[in-house]
């Protein structure tokens, strides 16, 4: 049986899902509200554990799509949706009407705002950056300088800014910093070999397949330097470098160490496109604020409203 499906959100699971629900003989209608396809992939430079290329993977996904009709909206947002019997009726905010058989939701997330942890420093000290900052300046393609303007030789990445923290709601696992952590180490090491470059983390979640070869690699080849401690403090010095104060908890001892530029890795977030759709649908959320499946195991990618199911990390 075969139906019409439209797929709310253009990221990389939502141009994928709308090619193979297309394969699978449904009409699919892909909706993006920004003018491009690729949601928080387009921003990055290269992807783990492989460093392929992320424009690589997003242009295969584009030509899939184009290879099977797909239809894509963008500047699209939903408004209102109305169900009559088993069809929806979607209203987009610039008044334009489509119907559909089902709905799927694709909205992504959103990266945690680090200014939230004030004592890291973010917004408050200059050479003082987020994970996404640091892949635009790879997108850049002109070398790495701290905001000082000045090449780093000391940098220190601090992994679960905003995961696994009661303080700011966040009790899960984001399960990509690590790994992000880990690329972003290796890449700045490839730039600059002479530079020296720590990662202080809580506990290292390699989940998935050859991500624990990875973190060896930046061990073995790259002499990147891993401290299991959580940042208490980070304070600017007047030469606008920044001194850590970390707990080192396998060695039991408390550091203080001064770094060129921290980056923050800064968690997942469920987005505000998802929380709405929520609500105009009323779906249920867990309590990370996710969209609840209808079975943790069996059934992941199901609402507990008919005809409406979830993708990615909605």
């Amino acid at each position: 049986m075969t139906g019409k499906v439209i797929v709310i959100g253009g990221g990389v699971t939502g141009m994928e899902a709308a090619s193979q629900l297309s394969a699978a003989g449904h009409e699919v209608l892909l909706l993006e509200q920004k003018k491009t396809l690729g949601g928080n992939v387009s921003q990055w430079d290269r992807l783990f554990p492989s460093l392929r290329p992320a424009g690589e993977l997003l242009d295969h996904l584009k030509e899939n799509l184009l290879a099977r009709k797909v239809k894509v909206y963008f500047g699209a947002e939903v408004l209102a949706v109305a169900r009559s019997g088993n069809q929806f009726g979607v209203t987009l905010t610039d008044g334009e009407k489509m119907t559909a058989d089902a709905l799927l939701i694709a909205t992504g997330f959103q990266m945690f705002d680090a200014r939230r942890k004030e004592e890291y420093g973010y917004g408050i000290y200059t050479n003082v950056i987020t994970s996404a900052d640091l892949e635009e300046i790879f997108r850049q393609k002109k070398g790495i300088k701290n905001p000082s303007g000045k090449v780093p030789q000391k940098i220190a990445f601090i992994h679960c800014v905003g995961s696994r923290d009661v303080k700011c709601g966040n009790t899960y696992c984001s399960s990509v910093c690590c790994i992000t952590a880990v690329k972003q180490a290796i890449e700045v090491k490839e730039m600059l070999p002479e530079a020296t470059v720590y990662c202080f983390y809580m506990d290292l979640r390699m989940y998935g397949r050859y991500f624990e070869d990875f973190y060896k690699k930046a061990q073995e080849k790259h002499g990147i330097q891993f401290v299991r401690g959580r940042l208490s403090e980070a304070v600017e010095n007047p030469d606008e470098t920044v001194m850590l104060k970390v707990e080192d908890t396998l060695a039991l001892r408390p550091l203080r160490m001064s770094f060129d530029m921290v980056v923050l890795m800064a968690g997942m977030e469920v987005s505000q496109g998802t929380v709405r759709l929520g609500k105009l649908l009323d779906l249920h959320f867990a309590d990370d604020r996710f969209i609840q499946p209808s079975n943790e195991h069996l059934l992941r990618n199901v609402t507990g409203s008919k005809g409406v199911f979830v993708a990615g990390t909605a």
